[in-house]
């Protein structure tokens, strides 16, 4: 595409006015961009991959020298997992909210299958999350199907959707939880879960990173 044809399409700011209203002015924008991105721990090249966006163009939106196109802030919320309001929303004082949010709808969330367990990754199109939900179907039936302790960083709750398991820790005896139970525990303590109801388990798990 052509300079000049870029230089016919209008900016973000005028068609965001046309649909919504009254937005703050572009200096914000570059502004609540840059905010944005450091919130997530991206660098602009990091950014730029996910975006899609160059490098110079993104730095440029972030310094107030262009304002970008429809096309492109459609570009910046996908690859930075936004919506479009979060980037005209004028920062207040005080702890900032990132404003991120993903829908997972019933079956569509990312598999990822094992010997013991079959997982269901949550809200998988966000990158950098502080916590990783997830549902997952228990086939394990026994502390022997397991080939060692499943340990690792972080802290884990643990909701029991349907069934029942026994959940065996390192420090602990094991405990019986049934639908509707749950538990907090730190996740670098060996831990693992085996259903005792007469169809598999389904469990929510939640992992601080």
């Amino acid at each position: 595409m052509s300079k000049d044809s870029n230089l016919t399409k209008p900016s973000v700011l005028e068609v965001a006015r046309q649909q919504e209203g009254e937005f703050v002015e572009p200096l914000q924008l570059g502004k609540r961009l840059k905010g944005i991105r450091l919130s997530n721990n991206l660098t602009l090249e990091e950014a730029s991959r996910l975006t899609g966006l160059a490098r110079s163009t993104l730095s440029k939106i972030e310094n107030e020298q262009i304002s970008p196109t429809f096309q492109a802030v459609q570009k910046l919320t996908a690859g930075l997992g936004i919506d479009i309001p979060q980037l005209f929303v004028s920062p207040e004082d005080g702890i900032q909210a990132n404003s991120r949010r993903a829908v997972t709808r019933v079956g569509e969330g990312r598999p990822h299958p094992t010997k013991t367990y079959e997982h269901e990754l949550l809200a998988s199109d966000i990158s950098q999350k502080k916590m990783v939900p997830f549902k997952c179907t228990v086939h394990a039936r026994s502390f022997d199907d397991f080939d060692d302790w499943v340990r690792h960083e972080g802290e884990e709750f643990l909701l029991v959707l349907g069934g029942e398991v026994d959940v065996f820790t390192e420090y602990y005896e094991p405990v019986r939880l049934a639908e509707g139970d749950s538990m907090y525990y730190d996740a670098r303590m060996g831990h693992c879960l085996v259903s005792v109801s007469e169809h598999d388990a389904q469990v929510l798990w939640v992992t601080t990173r």
